[in-house]
């Protein structure tokens, strides 16, 4: 049941909208213990969503929803690895155009606090760390390193001439933008290595022209751990523990209270459940927040999609890997949908607030298109030679310090690397593995070697073969003190029978758009057999007669891949779930005839199904 609650007054923001506002020179202020905007009260109801995790048609859709359900304002983060996947190409086109993002917010009236970084965490592939960094032995992520400042000074050199003209207060002819705070990095009282280091990211935003309200955010065991001067402390949380809030008024006197993170759900770990949060439960917890006078923000609002191989990682007694899909039980699903936290979130607001929302937009209808065939494939072991050529090292080489993509390395993906051995033995990866390791002699499956699994025993044979390790990067950790220790691949020496094992060709299979192009051109694609173990790419084609729609994958009877349509990296799947079902976003689709590239690492099916309902895995209520 909702806790009906009553409210001392009403808050009509109903001309505290970006365009009402154009010419305003004040923005968001502190006064005692309340925001001012424009010199006038303001509370924020913020939701986060991230650009980067939503296709950008749907953009406008997700911000309407907002609306409708009482926000003024919406939170996102950037992704530096996005935005800098190799050392000096910036990219802010397409679905990366922060500019159009943040321009879209204020057309459909929200504020914006933007989290520019340069760390993010949010379950992403080394906390939004762009993996090159690590190519130097000595990186210190998160301080004040000179390899590290540099690289940030660099990027924040890009980002900020995007993010300035877009602050809320009046800057020389120009109108003003929509963004009315800005977070300086992020949870960094839960890492706290360099006591320096937050003033270094303060002053490298004030220094680049960021006027409008700083902001730190921490859980509350980092709170004082987090703060820099000239910022506003913020706690993040799930559960409203007695007296948490009041917390805040020890660290910072007379200031606004707010949660910057209301976690509204919670992201999944492959080979754990699709977590939940009671709806109930959550929406009561906004409610008390906001009748102690606090502001909040919903983190998520909408969760969307880590698409690609973006998903990051858990690192606390053991590695876990998060799954594709960023649904986190949020407000909205990961396509966009009304949940029931939306509906009693918008009674709640409409209480508070006093007057009618904005009606919530339809939904967009999802397709079943049924089973899909996957009629050619093509194994690894015939790609390589034509599509992929090999680095020759003596010793094995870790992902990032390959020479690839303009000395930037390689981020995501796979590397195989092989090697000649004469006999058989005892294989030991002295832990130097990073994830899993399928071990093959030449085309011939031995086992896999990972974390928990160190060493395998290779059947005798007579004369050279092949030892062949193809190795998955599953995901790099994204939050805790283990940040600096996330190379890929191969991070050491592999052992045949106590001798390390040298003279490697190494292939590098990043799968990047060219290498798909390249392969769906390429000769020796062939018949699917009956019976066929990977790894291999397979394809086949989706046909559509009219507009397409949403539509979700399911890969029952597949084992662990990756999924590409027309090009596009919808993510990884796995059969230990708990994700079953991948998100095919409309817009990506077309009528008539969609390419279906599959690559498989072990036991293929030989169709899919698209159907229209998702299927994230049994549930369980966050505890």
């Amino acid at each position: 049941m909702l806790i009906r609650l009553s409210f001392s007054s009403r808050f009509n923001w109903s001309e505290l909208i970006p365009p009402h506002l154009w010419g305003r020179t004040l923005g968001l202020q502190t006064e005692n213990s309340q925001f001012l905007l424009e010199g006038m009260p303001f509370r924020i109801f913020g939701g986060s969503m991230h650009y980067f995790r939503v296709p950008r048609e749907y953009w406008e859709d997700r911000m309407l929803k907002m609306k409708a359900c009482g926000l003024n304002t919406l939170t996102t983060y950037v992704p530096w690895n996005l935005h800098e996947q190799e050392r000096g190409k910036f990219d802010f086109t397409r679905n990366l155009n922060l500019e159009a993002f943040l321009s879209l917010a204020a057309k459909n009236g929200l504020w914006v606090i933007l989290r520019p970084g340069p760390y993010i965490c949010s379950e992403w592939d080394l906390g939004g760390l762009p993996s090159w960094l690590l190519q130097d032995p000595e990186m210190q992520l998160r301080t004040t390193y000179k390899g590290f400042t540099e690289a940030v000074d660099a990027y924040f050199d890009h980002l900020m001439p995007i993010v300035v003209p877009l602050q809320a207060s009046t800057i020389p002819y120009k109108k003003g933008g929509p963004i009315i705070a800005v977070q300086v990095e992020n949870e960094y009282g839960s890492y706290a290595k360099d006591p320096n280091y937050m003033t270094y990211v303060k002053m490298a935003l004030l220094n680049r022209g960021i006027v409008e309200l700083l902001m730190t955010s921490d859980n509350k065991n980092g709170l004082t751990f987090g703060l820099v001067e000239g910022a506003l402390a913020t706690v993040n949380f799930q559960k409203l523990e007695p007296g948490i809030l009041k917390y805040l008024d020890t660290v910072q006197r007379d200031q606004p209270k707010m949660v910057m993170e209301y976690w509204t759900g919670w992201f999944d770990n492959w080979g754990g459940p699709h977590y939940v949060f009671d709806a109930d439960e959550m929406v009561n917890a906004v409610a008390s927040v906001l009748k102690m006078g606090a502001s909040i923000n919903l983190y998520m609002f909408h969760g969307g999609t880590n698409f690609g191989f973006m998903s990051g990682a858990l690192e606390a007694n053991e590695y876990k890997s998060d799954v594709t899909s960023y649904d986190y039980d949020a407000v909205l699903t990961e396509a966009g949908d009304y949940t029931s936290k939306f509906f009693k979130l918008r009674q709640l607001f409409t209480q508070i607030i006093g007057e009618h929302l904005p009606l919530p937009p339809m939904i967009e209808s999802k397709a079943s298109y049924g089973a899909i065939l996957l009629h050619q494939y093509i194994p690894l072991w015939d790609v390589l030679p034509s599509l992929v050529q090999p680095i020759k090292s003596e010793l094995p080489i870790n992902m990032e310090n390959l020479h690839l993509n303009d000395s930037s390395g390689q981020s995501y993906g796979y590397v195989l690397y092989e090697t000649v051995i004469f006999g058989g033995g005892h294989l030991h990866s002295r832990d130097h593995i990073r994830d899993r390791a399928q071990v093959f002699i030449n085309t011939m499956y031995v086992g896999e070697l990972d974390y928990n699994t160190l060493e395998l025993s290779l059947p005798e044979g007579q004369g050279f073969r092949q030892l062949r390790l193809l190795v998955e990067n599953c995901g790099r950790v994204n939050y805790g003190l283990a940040l600096n220790d996330q190379r890929k691949g191969l991070i050491g020496d592999v052992f045949l029978n106590k001798t390390p094992l040298r003279n490697f060709k190494i292939y590098s299979l990043e799968m990047k758009p060219g290498f798909m192009k390249s392969l769906r051109h390429t000769a020796g694609w062939s018949t699917v057999p009956d019976y066929f173990v990977g790894p291999a790419f397979f394809r086949g084609r989706l046909w559509i007669q009219h507009q397409p729609q949403d539509t979700f994958l399911k890969l029952q009877g597949w084992e662990k891949g990756v999924v590409f349509v027309n090009g596009q990296n919808l993510g990884r799947y796995w059969k230990i779930g708990p994700q079953e079902t991948l998100y095919l976003p409309g817009p990506w689709l077309r009528k008539g005839g969609n390419e279906i590239v599959i690559f498989e690492e072990r036991t293929a099916g030989r169709i899919i199904q698209s159907v229209d309902i998702p299927y994230l895995g049994r549930t369980q209520y966050v505890d």
